[in-house]
């Protein structure tokens, strides 16, 4: 079934090509989790969130987040089923509804002796207790960014998306293993293609005209959640760190795709 609004594949819904941000590499270093999960430690910081007529000053808080898209091997460690359309273990889990990505987060906070961010009753999420969460969308594009200024993270020329991105003319019709690019410069992979990415926000079109310029967590409504970073099936003029997109799946399993999966982010100790 289709969903009302197709996440990356209708224009409409696309606010394309990047802006500059501030550089900053200080304090940047790989961790590892209690479950042995690679993450990067993010300093925070500001930069240029958007494009064009929508670019505006953000600054962040220190977070970590996942180094690869959250693959089938992570699901499956903590026992929760599979259900992704293309198997492989190293490959990102996809046909996820937005709860489904929040359950993972609870219990991948539960595994390791951590304070789950979300309600399962209200889905809400506390920003404040130590567990995983899904990214906003201000950290989102922070981390893919990685403190470049050009429309990609690895500059403005389009012919070199094949080498960090898997999509539509090169990854054969499906997923491929997380992290089979080059990563951005901060050490993270797939930011661009794979799968897309869940964020923790509601979607709204006109949000960075009221976003607040601290750690912004989105807008209280909308009719879907922010994905952000493409798939494997978009094509090229698609992808750049500002291009927006929602999908209503949020705990729909009619309208699950193929093409949407996520990876957490921790707030810093």
């Amino acid at each position: 079934m289709k969903n009302i609004i197709t996440a990356f594949s209708v224009a409409a819904i696309i606010l394309s090509t990047a802006s500059c941000g501030k550089k900053n590499t200080g304090g940047i270093k790989n961790i590892k989790t209690g479950s042995g999960i690679e993450m990067v430690s993010l300093p925070g910081g500001e930069f240029t969130m958007g494009d064009g007529t929508d670019a505006h000053k953000v600054t962040l808080s220190p977070f970590y987040i996942d180094r690869y898209e959250v693959t089938q091997d992570m699901f499956k460690k903590i026992e929760l089923p599979n259900p992704s359309h293309f198997k492989g273990d190293k490959n990102p889990v996809e046909m996820v509804a937005w709860v489904n990505a929040a359950v993972y987060c609870i219990e991948r906070s539960l595994e390791e002796g951590l304070i789950p961010c979300y309600n399962e009753d209200t889905w809400e999420c506390n920003f404040d207790a130590s567990g995983y969460r899904l990214p906003t969308e201000a950290e989102w594009e922070y981390a893919a960014r990685a403190g470049s200024r050009g429309k990609y993270f690895f500059g403005d020329e389009q012919k070199n998306l094949k080498n960090y991105t898997i999509y539509s003319k090169n990854s054969s019709g499906k997923t491929a293993p997380a992290g089979s690019r080059k990563p951005n410069p901060w050490g993270l992979y797939d930011m661009y293609g794979n799968v897309a990415e869940w964020c923790n926000d509601n979607f709204a079109a006109d949000y960075y005209k009221s976003s607040p310029s601290k750690d912004p967590r989105g807008p209280e409504n909308g009719k879907g959640r922010v994905l952000r970073g493409g798939s494997w099936n978009d094509p090229e003029d698609f992808f750049s760190s500002a291009a927006r997109a929602m999908d209503a799946s949020i705990n729909d399993a009619c309208i699950l795709r193929d093409t949407i999966g996520f990876r957490c982010v921790r707030r810093a100790e």
